[in-house]
């Protein structure tokens, strides 16, 4: 009994010793051409993370509304980044990248997770989902995780914004409810 006691401990100590966090997690900005902190992006009131893909006719269909999003949200303390999980750091996708920024007019960070840290470590599955992190008792805690609406196709449609409202939710530090929202769109390609 001792020596499962001890194998458990010593699988489980291995576990939580190669998990990552947020805190430890840095990728190029395809804008600046750097190396940043993911972490280090967040404003006084937390960061809205939204994974984008040039090739989800998804992403592209949510444009002007994360452009919109971010244009009323910004300064008041919430930062916007996009997260590319689909794409290699090479000088022609960056550059491909920081055309789109200048191009939407979205103007933010655009980080490349080419080894998909954050999308396992948010547990991501579709372009565009969406996470808030907002300042808590351990650091940044997830607030809110899923759809940005409940239309892609039309946003005149539009019933439900989901990230809206759990943004001005953060924003006057209540819970977000709902805490998350199954995401619509494309499927990520992991590997």
């Amino acid at each position: 009994m001792k020596k499962l006691t001890f194998l458990f401990s010593f699988i489980f100590l291995s576990l939580t010793s190669l998990a990552q966090s947020i805190t430890d997690i840095s990728l190029i900005d395809a804008v600046t051409g750097g190396t940043v902190r993911v972490a280090s992006k967040a404003g006084p009131k937390g960061l809205v993370i939204i994974f984008h893909s040039l090739n989800c006719p998804f992403a592209g269909m949510y444009q002007q509304r994360i452009k919109a999003l971010r244009e009323n949200f910004q300064n008041q303390g919430m930062n916007f980044i996009l997260i590319n999980p689909e794409s290699d750091n090479s000088p022609a996708v960056q550059a491909e990248l920081r055309k789109f920024i200048d191009d939407s007019g979205i103007n933010t960070s655009y980080l490349i997770d080419s080894k998909q840290e954050l999308v396992k470590l948010f547990q991501i599955s579709k372009i565009p989902e969406a996470i808030i992190l907002a300042p808590g008792a351990t650091g940044l805690e997830v607030k809110y995780k899923g759809a940005i609406d409940n239309n892609p196709q039309a946003e005149s449609s539009v019933s439900e914004r989901f990230l809206e409202r759990a943004i001005n939710q953060v924003l006057r530090g209540e819970t977000t409810t709902p805490s998350q929202v199954r995401a619509t769109g494309c499927n990520i390609r992991t590997f």
